[in-house]
């Protein structure tokens, strides 16, 4: 399955232009909360910026060819969320409680995440922002009440602006530069996952038969 994912992965390697605008799009998408995770994303993006810089193991398809640029990549997808999160932030900050009461807000905000939502600002104040940057799920209602309870503008930025220099680019540079080596510790991952969930299943399973047994 590794080799597979990677043989896939090879084939974008070098086509920068294609991967920096896929990119640029999921990453959008991600923060309006489509569902594009966005650390998927960029964990498929960061595997063709490590194929292109190991063209011994993974060859350009003629002389020449132009590979992902690892720091080209960091800096489109910092930017790509940092953008869409201060445009997010300013639709709240804009609409204000207007915004509440929209089919937007009505389809992918309910009232339980709201209330977290508001409870988080609440609490967190200033720190909010970095808070739900990390937060996938709250990242959209998050950003965007903010801008709705009128945290400041240079709050958010360089709040916002410091969690996503500080997650984005950081797990770029990590991917390209151990992507079979951080590929292959998630493969064994899920294999240990799985086999947890089995042992569970079985001790519960078990548990339950010993009970009514009594």
């Amino acid at each position: 399955m590794e080799e597979q994912i990677l043989e896939w992965f090879s084939h974008y390697a070098y086509q920068p232009g294609l991967v920096y605008t896929v990119l640029t799009l999921l990453m959008i998408a991600s923060s309006f909360g489509l569902p594009f995770p966005e650390e998927v994303t960029i964990v498929g993006a960061a595997l063709t910026a490590y194929m292109a810089s190991h063209p011994e193991l993974y060859p350009p398809p003629e002389a020449g060819a132009v590979g992902v640029n690892v720091l080209t990549l960091a800096l489109v997808a910092f930017f790509s969320v940092f953008i869409s999160d201060l445009f997010i932030f300013e639709m709240g900050r804009f609409f204000g409680d207007r915004i509440l009461n929209s089919k937007l807000s009505r389809k992918y905000m309910t009232d339980s995440t709201m209330g977290k939502v508001k409870g988080w600002i609440a609490k967190y104040g200033l720190f909010a922002p970095c808070i739900f940057r990390f937060t996938p799920g709250l990242r959209f209602p998050g950003h965007m009440m903010c801008g709705v309870l009128g945290i400041t503008r240079m709050r958010f930025m360089v709040m916002d602006g410091f969690a996503a220099l500080i997650s984005v680019p950081t797990q770029v540079a990590l991917i390209a530069a151990y992507g079979r080596t951080i590929l292959s510790f998630l493969s064994k991952a899920k294999i240990v996952a799985a086999v947890a969930l089995v042992v569970f299943l079985v001790v519960y399973i078990i548990r339950n038969w010993l009970l009514n047994k009594k």
